[in-house]
């Protein structure tokens, strides 16, 4: 049986295509699958998703879904997946990640919603300087390479 990816970074309707081309290179360089939710706020044959993108697409697994629901019908039994969120107590170096986790991210400009944040997990990222939230591509940089340092010790 093959070992699952190192992780799962899940996009819950990106809505701006340079964030998600960044995000997909990050998933290609560390190895990681990427789950986009739709709807999508941008078509992936967008030029500015290609830009982002270059030619890292191929090394990544991209899995699109129709819907949170549909999402879900893909995750085995016992998955874990994180939301990412300015509400959440926890720190993501506090969190304990393990190979196959799933890194959840809402879109860029409203978050995930409170359905959905209050009903997993959540973490969030420092940001001791204050401002309401990251950008969506360095979010998930941030959080997917403290996963991967976690799981494989770097």
């Amino acid at each position: 049986m093959a070992e699952p990816p190192l992780l799962h970074v899940v996009l819950f309707e990106p809505e701006k295509a340079g964030n998600v081309g960044n995000v997909a290179r990050s998933c290609a360089v560390l190895g990681a699958d990427l789950h986009l939710i739709r709807p999508f706020g941008f078509h992936l044959h967008d030029r500015e998703f290609r830009r982002a993108v270059m030619d890292y697409l191929e090394g990544v697994k991209v899995h699109e879904h129709a819907s949170w629901t549909a999402f879900q019908g893909t995750l085995a039994p016992g998955a874990r997946v994180w939301a990412f969120s300015t509400h959440a107590q926890t720190f993501h170096t506090r969190a304990g990640f393990q190979r196959g986790d799933y890194l959840l991210f809402g879109p860029e400009s409203r978050g995930l919603p409170a359905w959905l944040r209050d009903s997993l997990p959540r973490l969030k990222l420092p940001q001791p300087g204050g401002g309401r939230s990251l950008n969506l591509s360095v979010a998930a940089g941030v959080a997917a390479f403290e996963a991967g340092r976690q799981i494989e010790g770097w």
